[in-house]
């Protein structure tokens, strides 16, 4: 047995049956995209709020892949929306994971690109910053630079590029 409740637009909770007396709850949610974007020798990152941790974060562009979209063309549609910036080149996809397969079924992947060009704004309620490889691993190190899901897949780009 299995109930889905909808809480918003692609996001549902399942009370799925487990054991006898015991049930399993679990987010089904859009997999979505992060984007690792290299200007120069600066990595581009936003900073935006984030509401359960009530505090201004700072990440890499990431969004939901939309309903009939793939996850190539949701990466380029974040990037621009998020910094202004397009990809003058296909991003380059190098990691896909659960982020949270304990507690939801949805799938991260992992986009890199080195060749960009400003042609627009940054996405409203969005800061973009420029920083080093070094200086976003001080901000990890000092909990600016804090969701789990980011760290993983800039670990995962600077091991193998």
């Amino acid at each position: 047995m299995k109930e889905k409740i909808k809480l918003t637009k692609g996001i549902n909770l399942i009370n799925k049956k487990y054991k006898s007396k015991e049930f399993y709850h679990f987010f089904e949610e859009p997999s979505n995209v992060i984007v690792i974007p290299k200007f120069k020798k600066y990595y581009i990152l936003v900073k935006q709020k984030r509401v359960p941790i009530n505090k201004k974060n700072f990440e890499f562009p990431m969004g939901w892949i939309d309903k009939g979209e793939n996850s190539l063309n949701a990466s380029k549609r974040e990037l621009l929306e998020e910094t202004g910036y397009k990809s003058l080149i296909s991003p380059i996809k190098f990691l896909e994971f659960y982020p949270d397969p304990g507690r939801g079924n949805r799938k991260c992947f992992c986009y890199y690109t080195d060749r960009l060009r400003k042609v627009g704004r940054e996405e409203k309620n969005i800061e973009i910053f420029f920083k080093t490889k070094y200086e976003i691993q001080k901000m990890i190190n000092i909990k600016e630079f804090n969701n789990s899901s980011h760290i993983a897949a800039f670990s995962h780009y600077i091991s193998k590029f």
